[in-house]
């Protein structure tokens, strides 16, 4: 293992260079080398290497970053620019996104699918089409091309490449163009859905609109890192409550200094909104609304990181799905092992332990 850029003793990664213990308890000195290696990370593709903050700019309320942009800069998502003194949104706007879709069969591989409707068959027959879901039917994935953080193990960090091209685009109404007869659901990923809110809200609203005017079901749903202003979150929320569909949560980790260290970004907007989410969470116990995740990052999200997340959770609501990801090496971080079995399976209890009732590993064969 590499040295700890701080205390010298071994570090988990070499591209972030500090170990978790000087993150939690050095943070001042850590700092310095978390900055540098998003700064790194983020070179060549036209965003700013950190969260801006420049006095006196105007600050940016689209999510939990606030960031005050400079003139002629950006935002960290990198769709908000500040041109002549005012703030203005190129894409991820209620007519424009930067976007792109498949469709996906159904039951899916989403984390959340053996709580959910479309492919567990949970709230059957008012939210799916049979007891086993909707077998048959589709999917449609909605990527979004952007995203609020820069974390260095991104599994989906394609959506840089997007970033980068300026497309492809899409209005509200192609999206819904494709949510045919054949399509029992739509999610939205990325990247992640807090870049693009105001399109998010626009486009859910038009695929709403069309399977209510055909008399089908159609169920809304959302994996995001929950860094949205907390508005534009409850009034998505709701339209995936009310359609049969939820919200995902990834939750990083526990600690702000933990979350800065990985993704670049140092907020307690998502775990303010989870909280939000789980009073709408218990108006429909039959298919769990608001459902958590976390990625085992080796070295960085450990025993001390799930026991708070759990006990978070569990206070909200013990019902609330969780479910504990296995990491593979990919992106800036691979040269981090594989999440090892003996670990997770000791969370997994851990979970339990602190009262969660609906937990489990997601991905098991990545297991070491």
């Amino acid at each position: 293992m590499p040295e700890c850029r701080v205390c010298g003793k071994e570090a988990p990664s070499s591209v972030l260079g500090v170990c978790l213990s000087c993150v939690r308890e050095r943070f001042e000195e850590a700092s310095p080398w978390i900055e540098a290696a998003h700064a790194r990370s983020r070179r060549g593709t036209g965003l700013p290497p950190l969260v801006p903050r420049v006095p006196g700019a105007p600050v940016c309320q689209g999510c939990g970053n606030a960031c005050g942009i400079p003139e002629g800069g950006t935002g960290y998502c990198g769709l908000v620019r500040n041109e002549g003194g005012k703030l203005v949104r190129t894409l991820g706007t209620e007519e424009r996104g930067l976007v792109s879709w498949y469709l996906d069969p159904l039951p899916t591989n989403c984390v959340p699918a053996e709580f959910c409707a479309g492919s567990g068959g949970a709230g059957y027959p008012r939210w799916c089409r049979s007891p086993r879901g909707d077998l048959g039917y589709f999917n449609l994935a909605i990527f979004l091309g952007s995203c609020t953080y820069n974390c260095l193990f991104c599994q989906n960090f394609t959506f840089k490449s997007m970033l980068a091209r300026g497309g492809p685009v899409a209005g509200p109404r192609e999206l819904a163009e494709e949510a045919d007869e054949a399509v029992g659901c739509a999610c939205y990923f990325g990247g992640d859905p807090s870049s693009q809110m105001p399109f998010v809200l626009s486009s859910a609203r038009a695929l709403r609109e069309r399977a209510e005017g055909e008399g089908r079901l159609l169920r809304i749903c959302l994996e995001t890192n929950l860094n949205q202003n907390p508005r534009d979150l409850e009034e998505v929320g709701r339209l995936c409550l009310e359609s049969g569909g939820g919200i995902k949560a990834d939750l990083k980790c526990w600690s702000e200094e933990v979350l800065y260290a990985l993704s670049g970004v140092r907020t307690g907007a998502p775990y303010r909104n989870f909280e939000r989410l789980s009073r709408l969470h218990r108006r429909r116990p039959e298919v769990p609304f608001l459902r958590a995740s976390t990625l085992l990052v080796p070295g960085y999200v450990d025993e001390e990181e799930v026991r708070a997340l759990a006990s978070f959770i569990a206070d909200l609501d013990p019902t609330i799905p969780y479910v504990l990801l296995a990491f593979h090496p990919l992106h800036w971080m691979g040269d981090l092992p594989y999440t090892r079995r003996e670990e997770a399976e000791r969370y997994l209890s851990l979970c339990r332990k602190e009262g969660l009732v609906k937990v489990r590993i997601g991905n098991p064969w990545l297991l070491r």
